[in-house]
């Protein structure tokens, strides 16, 4: 961009019209002692900007993450769209946001929500967003409720409490009326609720849309995200300890992981189904929200890659001001009917005249095209363009009839010619959208004994905050239309009765694709901790660090105290009082460090965990919830009786020991692959 539209520049400190300052630490008084001057122009302007510098928050999804990155093309699209930016090797830069849903700007990154996976493309042919979710349904059917479901979710009213959370009685009232949600809920109260990173997050267009090809020919699609490092998730207490310990947990990793190089990707797929006047597929229809087409149905065809590159230089220029909208699109992808994307298409932009201030919010640098604009819009708040000519209207004569209208081969936007067929207004669904619970039994089904097990408790606990005992029931009744043992197994929690079904319970195919544990995936940028003992020279250490880093993870060498170790070279990054298991995916354990001068309950409350014990009390608790939340760990010399001390087993899940550091190093690699030792949580269904 020129020097004139880039802020902060030069070497003076400045008022907004650039007069040079010599001071801006006291306001002009009469006399040391007297009254502020009004005079005070620096003051005024300096305070009067202070007051206006925030922006209403956005409605949902106010607490977000961004980064800028690339998407290249595979080319192996365009028999089923014309996109210019799916074409092959076609490189798009891209802004990405991430957020959740109901929490305010201040809330934690950790609670249980749904994520937003929001990308803008700065296509040759305009912005394209593609603006979803990392749940692949919608709570609603019709936008004409997503008021009523965002107010029943959202801190009660007379309190404002509680914050960021689903676990209260607005939200299941809510959702046990309106069984349509189940679906949603079912997927929120799954460990997609909680995911380990935005890195390792998968994201979903939700909506089926219609793409054309060059020759007009037609498909629905609907748009995956795939992140390349496999989706996980954290443990129900991992988020809870971190609303805690690090509430930016996520925006800190993302921003980390990027400026370390070790780059998030995912994989734009689609899904792809006959373009037929009925817009079903296999018996699910594909304009309600509520619904998904299985993987093992319909695969998910991979079109592009997307790479985050680079953090936001200023998180309210880019990442707060970035305006996103469904109807931002490019030739070859339109809407469908969709009743919630057509009344989201309404919705975005009004959002954005309040928040932004006035219609000229697209002049924002973060959310320019990348493609020229002649849009003969004209004036209105924060109007930053200069417009030349006389005549802003068409047709005219006055500017030569400038700017002309586009051919479809010039690359104009083509509405697709859909038949709408004859039908009488009403204020209806069709009776497809009637089956309210044969996808939520198909998730429930589709999860391994584990991921059930935490599905009951995530219910248990939730619904365990409600003060109505009406909803708890009623609740209760739409998990009885589901599963009969995950009824059974909350209404135990609950102490309550668990009710009969009062529908048939439709026993669907399973979708392996569903469940997040199985599978292997890369472990780049996971974090490694290394315990040692800061004053006893172990030179595996550096190596083990190179090792790590190598092999594109993150190492963390954890000691008694800060500053170096004994080899005078490697740091600590974290010491036995800051560091928790949260923020680490395994544990190499190298010593057995007796407790240290500041491992006092009275400094440091977590010295309280194992006063008798010969280890430091932190590294007692360091290892109890590493082990508790089936993180991987290994040991070798002296660290090999720390794990000892705590009845920490080589039998045990995902517990590797061995002579050195590199052998277990290798070992535990090859187990951090799966995420966690999932086999050490015990599963009774």
């Amino acid at each position: 961009m020129p020097a004139s539209d880039v802020a902060q520049q030069g070497a003076w400190l400045t008022t907004s019209q650039g007069a040079r300052l010599r001071d801006s630490d006291h306001s002009l008084k009469a006399g040391e002692r007297g009254p502020t001057l009004l005079q005070d122009h620096h003051l005024r302007e300096k305070i009067t900007h202070f007051d206006h510098e925030r922006i209403p928050e956005r409605v949902v999804h106010a607490r977000g993450a961004g980064a800028h990155g690339v998407f290249v093309g595979y080319g192996n699209a365009a028999s089923i769209c014309r996109a210019g930016f799916l074409a092959e090797g076609v490189e798009t830069e891209v802004f990405v946001r991430f957020s959740t849903v109901l929490g305010s700007r201040g809330s934690a990154d950790t609670a249980r929500d749904t994520r937003g996976f929001a990308t803008k493309f700065y296509t040759s042919e305009g912005t394209f967003d593609l603006v979803g979710n990392n749940i692949p349904v919608f709570f609603i059917q019709d936008g004409i409720k997503f008021p009523d479901v965002i107010h029943a979710g959202k801190p009660h009213p007379d309190r404002e409490i509680p914050q960021a959370q689903s676990a209260h009685d607005t939200f299941w009232d809510f959702v046990s009326l309106h069984t349509e949600a189940q679906h949603h809920t079912m997927w929120n109260m799954s460990d997609r609720g909680i995911p380990r990173s935005y890195r390792t997050m998968e994201g979903f267009g939700v909506h089926t849309f219609r793409c054309a090809d060059s020759d007009g020919r037609t498909s629905l699609v609907k748009f995956h995200w795939k992140p390349r490092l496999g989706v996980h998730s954290l443990t129900w207490e991992e988020a809870q300890l971190l609303g805690g310990v690090d509430p930016d947990f996520h925006r800190r990793d993302l921003a980390d992981a990027i400026e370390a190089g070790a780059h998030p990707q995912w994989e734009l797929g689609v899904q792809v189904f006959p373009d037929l006047p009925e817009q079903v597929f296999d018996g699910i229809d594909l304009l309600d929200p509520t619904k998904i087409v299985p993987e093992e149905l319909a695969p998910v065809q991979p079109i592009g890659l997307l790479t985050l590159t680079r953090n936001p230089t200023n998180y309210f220029a880019e990442t707060e001001q970035v305006a996103f909208h469904v109807g931002n699109l490019v030739p070859g992808i339109d809407v469908t009917d969709d009743p919630l994307l057509q009344a989201r298409l309404f919705s975005y932009v009004d959002t954005q005249l309040t928040r932004l201030g006035g219609p000229n919010f697209s002049q924002i640098p973060i959310n320019r095209p990348h493609a020229p604009v002649n849009d003969m819009l004209r004036d209105g708040l924060h109007q930053h363009a200069v417009h030349a000519g006389v005549a802003p209207y068409k047709p005219n004569a006055l500017d030569g009839g400038c700017p002309f209208f586009a051919r479809a081969d010039d690359g104009a936007f083509v509405d697709l010619p859909v038949v709408v067929p004859e039908a009488t207004k009403v204020r209806s669904s069709p009776a497809s959208y009637d089956d309210h619970f044969s996808q939520v039994r198909q998730f429930w089904l589709s999860m391994s004994p584990v991921e059930k097990e935490h599905i009951v408790g995530a219910y248990t606990f939730e619904l365990s905050k409600c003060f109505e005992q009406a909803v708890k029931e009623r609740q209760l009744r739409a998990l009885a239309n589901i599963d009969s043992e995950l009824c059974e197994q909350v209404a135990a929690g609950l102490g309550l009765a668990a009710p009969e079904a009062t529908e048939p319970l439709v026993d669907m195919p399973p979708s392996p694709a569903l469940s997040m544990v199985g599978e292997t995936w890369p472990t780049d940028g996971r974090q490694i901790g290394i315990v040692v003992d800061a004053d006893a020279p172990d030179e595996s250490v550096q190596s083990l660090v190179e090792e790590i880093r190598d092999a594109g993870m993150v190492a963390l060498v954890v000691a008694a105290r800060g500053g170096v170790l004994a080899d005078g070279s490697t740091p600590v990054q974290r010491t036995f009082a800051s560091a928790r298991s949260v923020e680490l995916d395994a544990l190499l354990v190298a010593a057995a460090p007796a407790p240290a001068p500041d491992a006092l309950v009275s400094r440091d409350a977590k010295s309280g965990q194992d006063a008798a014990s010969d280890l430091d009390p932190r590294l007692v608790l360091l290892l109890t919830e590493t082990f508790r939340h089936a993180k991987v760990i290994g040991a070798w010399g002296a660290g090999v009786r720390a794990l000892e001390a705590q009845g920490i087993s080589e039998s045990s899940a995902g517990v590797v020991v061995g002579d050195s550091a590199a052998s277990v190093l290798g070992r535990v690699a090859d187990l951090l692959g799966q995420h966690r030792a999932w086999d050490r949580f015990a599963a009774s269904l």
